[in-house]
């Protein structure tokens, strides 16, 4: 069955039906486009609500986020955020995939309709004139006929009438005889315009609308088809994330599961406590034996308290809701409770030692590259370095008197002996060490010029390390002849082992197979570090 053969005659509900098929394709799109509105309306208030609720870099929430609690918290804001970004990319699929898509194919069908209806009209055009013809030589010879009736009646009433002359029976014999044969003329005409309607008819009810209805009918299903598939993308575009989806909300439920409220209360105490004793009691005073008030209030100063510590009138009790005002801050963080005047004091040693650390590698890097100006003046000016030098010096010196200072007082708020101290070392020309004891002075074996410990040997360091595990490789791109003490020769296209990468200076430490190890220029060689 299909609509050529069943449908012959229902030109124009098949016409109906094919436009009402576009008008919903149509409408299914502008359907999508709404659904991506409201997804990517969605997407943006999450983003929107995750930015409002997130800490602000620096901020006091932001400091919060040590506590598990907090943490988790912008654990599922960021799980949120990442949720959001899954519903944009929903609305940028389905914009993609269904409607961008469906509106082209729309356009074509469009197109292949409209081509199919004009055959159709054309092919019914094409027959109706046919009939016009048909119709015209049909009433041709009907009059014709006629006429030739009535010409042959008047030759039979002439050719009686016994008044009429010979040359007028004759005259209306010739005029029927005329009329006869134009009337058989046009009644041929008639039987072939007849017979050539029947087979265009023909043609047209048994070829051409059947199969212009057929192709409508074809790409009818096709439509249909198309839809159908826009209908399966609309439901498979969510499926596709929703397992990227459950991961964020898995996270969310993850953030959960890592609070840990014990955590916390121990965090808690980690970051406030004081390290006072708790007030002791108050003691009796004896007015009336005339006891010194001042006496009396110095016996009341065992152990000391936080009143004590904090400066208060020691003669009044320690209130523990009472608003306290903030005290100024001081160098030694003398201000703060004594636990978190010593985690202060640590925190600020251990930064001061990694500034000390990295000046003492950029001294030591640039009294290498002195070393090989020296020996080597083509490659630059020693006299140059000068200025880095000295102030790298003056920098070393500025945070070895700090670090001194800090530690002393780190001593003074009763630091453990257990408490992490910075150790750092320095090389002379003599190999030997500046060490920092654990209380912070300087050991008084092997102290250093600092104006000369930048110019330190090479071979000593080599002789005090152990073998350290390449890095990668280099390949050498030009000669070095290695002339400077330190360095190494090698070979255009030697391959080497690296040992130590640059630290910005231009020099690369690297080691043959057979274990010579030495610096060479970072600009000879091409490098391949082990990843």
């Amino acid at each position: 069955m299909d609509w050529g053969t069943d449908l012959w005659d229902q030109y124009e509900i098949i016409e109906k039906h094919t436009q009402s098929g576009l008008d919903l394709v149509e409408k299914y799109v502008k359907f999508v486009k709404e659904r991506t509105e409201i997804e990517q309306n969605y997407a943006k208030q999450l983003r929107n609500l995750t930015k409002k609720y997130s800490p602000k870099r620096g901020s006091k929430e932001e400091q919060e986020c040590r506590f598990s609690n907090h943490q988790s918290f912008l654990d599922a804001l960021n799980e949120m955020n990442d949720y959001a970004g899954q519903r944009e990319l929903i609305a940028e699929n389905m914009m993609m995939n269904i409607c961008i898509e469906l509106t082209k194919y729309l356009q074509d069908l469009k197109q292949e309709r409209k081509t199919h209806l004009s055959e159709a009209k054309k092919a019914q055009q094409s027959l109706e004139s046919t009939y016009k013809q048909l119709d015209c030589s049909k009433k041709r010879f009907e009059r014709e006929w006629r006429e030739a009736e009535k010409a042959t009646q008047h030759a039979e009433k002439t050719d009686l009438d016994i008044n009429a002359t010979k040359a007028d029976v004759e005259k209306a014999k010739q005029q029927a005889h005329m009329r006869s044969h134009v009337a058989e003329e046009c009644k041929n005409d008639y039987a072939a315009q007849l017979q050539k309607y029947n087979k265009e008819q023909g043609q047209f009810y048994f070829t051409d609308m059947p199969l212009i209805f057929n192709r409508l009918q074809d790409m009818d299903e096709r439509r249909v088809q198309k839809l159908a598939q826009g209908y399966v993308l609309f439901s498979d575009t969510e499926k596709h994330v929703m397992p990227i989806i459950g991961k964020c909300l898995d996270g969310i439920s993850r953030a959960g599961s890592n609070v840990n409220e014990r955590n916390d209360s121990l965090a808690l105490i980690e970051q406030h406590k004081s390290g006072f004793e708790r007030p002791s009691d108050l003691e009796f005073e004896d007015y009336s034996q005339g006891i010194n008030r001042t006496s009396s209030e110095s016996s009341l100063g065992t152990p000391k308290g936080p009143l004590d510590l904090l400066g208060k009138n020691k003669s009044k009790p320690f209130w523990l809701f009472s608003k306290k005002s903030k005290p100024t801050a001081t160098e030694d963080f003398g201000h703060l409770p004594p636990e978190q005047r010593r985690k202060r004091l640590q925190q600020k040693i251990e930064e001061l030692g990694k500034e000390l650390q990295k000046e003492m590698d950029q001294s030591e890097a640039l009294g290498k590259m002195k070393d090989v100006y020296e020996k080597n003046p083509q490659m630059g000016d020693p006299a140059s370095l000068a200025p880095q030098i000295n102030q790298t010096t003056q920098n070393m010196e500025r945070l070895r008197g700090e670090l001194s200072k800090y530690e002393n007082w780190l001593t003074e708020a009763g630091g453990r002996g257990d408490t992490l101290r910075y150790s750092s070392q320095s090389f002379n020309n003599n190999g030997a060490h500046d060490t920092y004891s654990p209380d912070g002075a300087h050991s008084d074996e092997g102290t250093p010029d600092p104006s000369h410990a930048i110019y330190a040997e090479f071979d000593d360091d080599f002789e005090e390390e152990e073998l350290a595990a390449p890095i990668g490789q280099c390949t050498a791109l030009y000669n070095f002849p290695g002339s400077s003490e330190g360095t190494i020769a090698m070979q255009e296209g030697e391959v080497l082992s690296v040992v130590e990468e640059d630290k910005g200076d231009g020099w690369t430490r690297v080691r043959r197979s057979n274990g010579d190890e030495g610096y060479i220029p970072t600009s000879y060689v091409s490098l391949a570090l082990n990843k």
